[in-house]
């Protein structure tokens, strides 16, 4: 389906949280499955602004907005999720950050280390709570264990009108791969899970989900997964 006119808002890749000049907490999301999001919303017509982690990636010809910290992508998120029809937050953003920062590179001791680590700003949740009728707000899930129980209590906790699941640890799928498994859940509870796909495949299927709601001013809820 045609993406035509709708502005379209994507978070992508890791966020990074230092602790000196040259170390830091992140995670390995590769950027891979958002930057496939961003490229197949170009390509059905959609004006697409992409909120990138640092990622090893050639941009889209979108406008491209590079942040590092969960706390920029948060403000980032904030400031063009006002302007958005549809959000899609694949971005692996950091939960945690150093409680304090060392302007100086932290150097080896004979003594055990303790790092204090303090919980980043909720931006999934808080796009959820500022919402606006006829946006539609979708999330990405990537858990160890639990999956399908994790991603509906995210789903309902965050006001989300869909979630995409997948299971990491596996090999071939997931993080830093080209290829993704993943359960599409709408927020009726109603599931349709994808085999494995190039990351390509998969971001054309989720849109042909989620962009119908947009399109018509639905929700996903409302429209039966298939």
């Amino acid at each position: 389906m045609k993406l035509k006119k709708l502005r379209v808002l994507i978070t992508a890749g890791p966020t990074r949280e230092f602790f000196d000049p040259v170390r830091f907490l992140s995670n390995p999301s590769s950027g891979k499955m958002g930057y496939a999001l961003a490229e197949a919303a170009l390509k059905r017509g959609a004006k697409v602004t992409l909120i990138s982690g640092p990622v090893a990636l050639k941009a889209p010809n979108c406008r491209v907005i590079r942040v590092v910290s969960a706390e920029e992508m948060y403000r980032a998120a904030l400031k063009e999720a006002r302007r958005a029809d549809l959000i899609l937050m694949t971005a692996a953003v950091s939960d945690y950050r150093p409680a304090s920062y060392s302007k100086r590179k932290m150097k080896k001791s004979a003594r055990p280390q303790t790092l204090k680590l303090v919980r980043t700003k909720d931006v999934l949740k808080e796009l959820g709570r500022r919402k606006k009728a006829g946006q539609t707000l979708v999330g990405f899930a990537a858990e160890t264990h639990g999956l399908a129980a994790y991603a509906k209590k995210k789903l309902k906790e965050k006001n989300l009108d869909a979630i995409v699941a997948n299971l990491v640890g596996r090999p071939g799928a997931g993080f830093e791969s080209d290829a993704n498994r993943a359960s599409l859940i709408d927020a009726s509870g109603k599931t349709k899970d994808f085999p494995r796909m190039p990351k390509t495949a998969m971001a054309l299927k989720i849109f042909d989900f989620v962009s119908y709601s947009s399109v018509n001013g639905k929700s996903p809820s409302r429209r039966p997964v298939r």
